[in-house]
């Protein structure tokens, strides 16, 4: 099935796949700012081209206002002196003023009667007619008048406007502009160049300002003669045109190489889910480490083996937090020598310590790390927790044990009821015997009081052995114990004191801690007389081994409303660590010649009386074993009997 990604992680992704545009954003920001600062540059250069031309323009209108009043005044300082002059044209042209005039701007000077004829003319190499003199002082032309009346007559000055704007206008000026003399019809009057340019308005700025003054009509036009291209032409435009051009270009670059790795990544993540679902999914723990031992990499199934998260393990040198303490030495050399290379080929055995304190088995098998250069990192580690397999093994090993011991028991059971059925006889010969010897000396008056106390003894005991063989044969055919009301301190007292001879001999003494108002329990007197024999035997014999004289004591509380409990407990060397289930286990036994079946057929007997056992230390510092029974009641025994026997 494919892996989708977490939906948080979506969002992120997509946001990821669309950093391409980011350096293309920022260079059209750029662009746009530096457009902007062009676009606010070239106003800025053309208001203030504007306020340089339109001083430029007052400044030279200025100046060609005052050399046109400068020979204004001289042509009014030649007015002062023509009354005096012969009405000639040799008169005239002897005048200082008339010579410096036409040194300067004039090019000729007309002295005109009151009826407009001419009176004199210089120069006279081309004498005007009274018609060209009234055109030309109608006409703008291509020379300017000056005019001064004399009394009735007047003198018409004609000078150069051209030469008026050469002298007029400085150098830096007109390499700068074209400056044109227009007049109201806006036609060209003077230029500085030869021919006036005259230039395309829509292309080259320009500005006019009327001179006035001694010139009316005219104007002085200034055109820019450089070409103002629009900002967008400029170099920098073009150069972030360019650049922006050259973005464009990389980032669809650009976007096409994320795609690839995008792609890629996609792939590789896919992969790695997979690879990380069959990693977490699989049976199987993996530890991946380096040389030294660190490791690299664990999976979820190790995790759970050793109760530790992949945060808390991966990182970590030896020794390792799931080695078991009371091994850390031996586990250490085999850590060694598996680093060495020298880990057996079919693997090794070996116990762990889960993070909670129990212990797993696990097999282990450590094969070499290799990098993509083909060169050893390290090694890896496969792991497969045999706990259940040993514990199955554990298991049939007991089962085997146990079928053994159960057949065993069956062969004893077997022989201990032929051997009860075979003493039967016996005994009941020794009480008969026993019994015609009593009626004998009993009517013998010389016999002995000793004697017949003695034979009295013998014949009491025999009949316990007989009733002892008679129950005990039932028990191992499986009958029903004769449960009845049952003094459970008086059967304790009597199993003593059938111990009592081997008591003295032993130098044990009892101690007794019975309440007295204990309730009676419902028990088969015989069989518990038989446990406790057992009870009291294995104590005795466990200080008798120790090599000292004791102490047994035996106590009975009411442990719960139902339930009465018997414990004895000896000053020996104590339970050494075995718990009850060991010590009643068939065919255990701490004696040399026990044979193990003493406590075993005691839990038995307990058991079938629906009691329990249990073994613990004595305040003395030895062993206590007791037992429980059930108070007898005599509402429910009888449904207990049923139940028991069926």
């Amino acid at each position: 099935m494919p892996v989708h990604p977490a939906p948080h992680t979506a969002p992120r992704r997509k946001a990821r796949s669309t950093l391409w545009a980011l350096p293309l954003l920022a260079s059209v920001l750029l662009v746009a700012g530096v457009i902007v600062w062009a676009w606010r540059s070239d106003l800025d250069e053309e208001a203030d081209r504007r306020a340089t031309m339109i001083a430029d323009a007052l400044s030279t209108e200025a100046q060609l206002r005052g050399r046109v009043d400068v020979e204004m005044v001289h042509l009014q300082d030649l007015a002062k002196q023509i009354p005096k002059l012969p009405r000639n044209a040799k008169a005239l042209a002897d005048n200082a003023h008339v010579a410096d005039g036409l040194r300067r701007l004039w090019l000729s000077v007309t002295w005109l009667d009151a009826n407009n004829r001419i009176v004199a003319h210089v120069p006279d190499q081309q004498p005007m007619t009274d018609s060209a003199i009234r055109e030309s002082l109608d006409s703008a032309g291509v020379s300017a008048h000056l005019v001064q009346p004399v009394g009735g007559d007047k003198l018409v000055v004609r000078y150069s406007a051209a030469l008026l704007l050469r002298r007029g206008a400085p150098w830096w000026l007109t390499r700068k502009y074209d400056v044109v003399l227009i007049d109201s019809s806006d036609q060209a009057i003077a230029s500085v160049d030869e021919v006036p340019l005259r230039l395309d308005p829509t292309l080259h700025e320009n500005y006019k300002v009327l001179v006035g003054g001694n010139m009316p009509g005219t104007y002085l036009e200034l055109s820019l003669r450089e070409v103002q291209r629009p900002f967008w032409r400029s170099l920098p435009i073009v150069l972030v045109g360019g650049f922006l051009a050259l973005m464009l270009v990389a980032t669809a670059l650009l976007r096409r190489q994320m795609r690839q790795i995008s792609r890629a990544e996609d792939a590789w993540r896919t992969e790695a889910a997979w690879r990380q679902a069959m990693e977490d999914s699989a049976l199987v723990g993996l530890r991946a480490r380096d040389a030294d031992g660190r490791i690299l990499f664990v999976n979820r199934t190790l995790c759970d083996m050793v109760g530790l998260t992949a945060q808390q393990l991966v990182g970590l040198a030896p020794p390792m937090p799931y080695w078991p303490p009371e091994s850390l030495d031996e586990v250490m050399v085999r850590n060694r020598r598996n680093l060495a290379g020298n880990a057996p080929r079919d693997g090794y055995e070996a116990v762990w310590c889960h993070q909670d304190g129990h212990q797993l088995n696990v097999m282990v098998f450590e094969s070499p790390l290799i990098d993509a250069d083909g060169t050893q990192i390290g090694w890896m580690g496969s792991i497969i927790d045999i706990t259940a397999r040993k514990q199955l093994e554990e298991r049939q090993r007991h089962q085997a044990e146990a079928m053994a011991t159960q057949s065993r028991l069956t062969t004893l059971g077997e022989v201990a009821s032929t051997l009860a059925h075979q003493l039967n006889q016996p005994l009941t010969a020794v009480i008969g015997y026993n019994a015609g010897l009593q009626r004998m000396l009993g009517q013998d008056a010389s016999a002995s009081p000793s004697l017949l106390k003695a034979l009295k003894s013998q014949g009491e005991q025999a009949a316990e052995a007989g009733r002892i063989v008679q129950r005990i044969r039932e028990f191992l055919t499986r009958r029903a114990p004769q449960r009845e009301l049952c003094d459970l301190p008086a059967v304790a007292r009597r199993a003593v004191e059938l111990l009592q001879r081997d008591l003295q001999r032993q130098q044990i003494q009892i101690a007794w801690d019975i309440p007295a108002k204990l309730p009676p329990v419902y028990a088969d007197p015989i069989l518990i007389e038989q446990v406790l024999i057992n009870l009291v035997r294995n104590a005795a014999d466990a200080m008798g081994g120790h090599g000292s004289a004791g102490h047994i004591h035996i106590a009975a509380t009411l442990d719960t409303p139902q339930q009465v409990r018997l414990a004895v407990g000896d000053d020996g060397p104590g339970l050494e660590g075995r718990n009850i289930e060991q010590l009643t286990t068939a065919f255990y036994s701490t004696k040399a010649d026990g044979m193990g079946m003493g406590l075993a057929i005691c839990r038995s007997i307990i058991e079938l009386h629906h009691g329990s056992m249990s073994a613990d230390a004595s305040p003395s510092g030895g062993a206590r074993l007791s037992f429980s029974l059930p108070v007898f009641d005599n509402a429910h025994h009888h449904s207990t009997d049923e139940e028991t026997s069926l």
